[in-house]
């Protein structure tokens, strides 16, 4: 006999509101339906009604951990539509800040995988790290969420003291690999509670068009950075981490290395960041057309398509986030998973829903 479990869409597990309905035989999920839609808050249209410059703050507020994400895929595609190409230091300077947000992410979605597992201890660790990064951020743009440091043509601030992040850097990577990887890569609790979890093999991922960390997981080679690389990604050295058995584990894996791969980013850039100007032009004239932008933030890959008629104001702003490509493969890992992984499971995408609902 089958029955059915609604979860939220509010409840104390997730900040932000969504819902899945599992179909159960026993503790076995024979089916999951997942809802969206609780937190619309008609982003796209309120940046057609402001000028390029008022939707760099706007859109900046999609997501508080991805929010540098947001304005650079923005700037990217309004630069193309100009004709502008930032100054090599300016590229730099959003490789470091973006690796740091990557950081942040993977950092504050291993806190609540360790809290998910009951791994308390590592929840406190990987937050405190969290810290970190977001001290770096502030020394860098002065903020700790939103940062500001994207305009079209360059960034807002400039990296004055590289050897202070450096330095700072030294602290974080050292703590990160004394107890962070090897804790969720070799760790026995973490692999009896993770492998064999959600399985989605590559196959299913490629069917499903997973995107970021849930793709790579299922061993999908597939990173924007290096397919298509912006900003100075093609002048650095760094590898894709890439797992073949698509459970939780190999999710828990892939951003456990791309947390190091990100250290070495930013050390490369910090070391390489070359002088020179840091900010475009005070006054950029855009012309009508379109443009698209793509970006390998942390969860995936995030699109951005910006129209422009010739006035200040876009005639049309549309993002697609990670979540709303990899939302679908949850109803893949869940069928035929045990109840009591079921939130593990639907928090190994790391969903960022209001990202979806924006």
């Amino acid at each position: 006999m089958s029955y059915r479990i609604p979860i939220g869409p509010y409840h104390p597990a997730l900040e932000e509101p969504y819902k899945i309905d599992l179909v159960c035989e026993g503790e076995t999920i024979l089916e999951a339906e997942l809802k969206v839609g609780f937190n619309f808050r008609g982003v796209e249209y309120l940046a057609q009604q402001r000028n390029y410059i008022q939707d760099i703050a706007l859109l900046e507020r999609i997501c508080g951990i991805c929010s540098n994400v947001h304005t650079l895929s923005f700037c990217r595609a309004v630069e193309s539509l100009a004709g502008i190409t930032p100054p090599d230091r300016a590229q730099y300077i959003r490789v470091v800040v973006a690796e740091l947000e990557r950081l942040h992410s993977h950092l504050l979605w291993a806190g609540v995988a360790a809290e998910l597992m009951g791994f308390q201890t590592m929840f406190m660790t990987c937050f405190a790290l969290r810290e970190k990064v977001m001290n770096l951020l502030e020394a860098i743009s002065g903020n700790r969420v939103n940062y500001a440091m994207n305009c079209i043509g360059g960034v807002n601030r400039d990296i004055h003291d590289p050897e202070s992040i450096l330095s700072g850097m030294d602290d974080l990577e050292k703590e990160i690999t004394r107890t962070v990887i090897p804790i969720f890569t070799t760790d026995r609790t973490v692999q009896a509670r993770c492998a064999g979890v959600g399985v989605m093999t590559k196959a299913q991922a490629l069917a499903w068009g997973a995107v970021g960390p849930t793709a790579r997981a299922s061993g999908l080679v597939q990173d924007i950075r290096k397919t298509v690389p912006y900003a100075a990604y093609d002048r650095l050295d760094f590898s894709v981490p890439v797992e073949e058995s698509g459970d939780v584990r190999a999710r828990v894996v892939v951003r456990a290395l791309e947390i190091i791969e990100s250290c070495h980013l930013i050390r490369q850039a910090l070391r390489d960041l070359p002088g020179g100007a840091w900010r475009g032009p005070d006054f950029v004239e855009v012309p009508a057309g379109e443009a698209i932008s793509r970006i390998e933030a942390p969860r995936g890959e995030v699109f951005y398509l910006v129209a422009l008629n010739g006035t200040e104001i876009p005639s049309r702003v549309r993002v697609r986030t990670p979540t709303f490509a990899n939302m679908p493969t949850v109803r893949l890992m869940l069928q035929h998973a045990t109840l009591a992984d079921a939130p593990l499971i639907q928090a190994s995408i790391d969903p960022c829903y209001s990202c979806t609902d924006r």
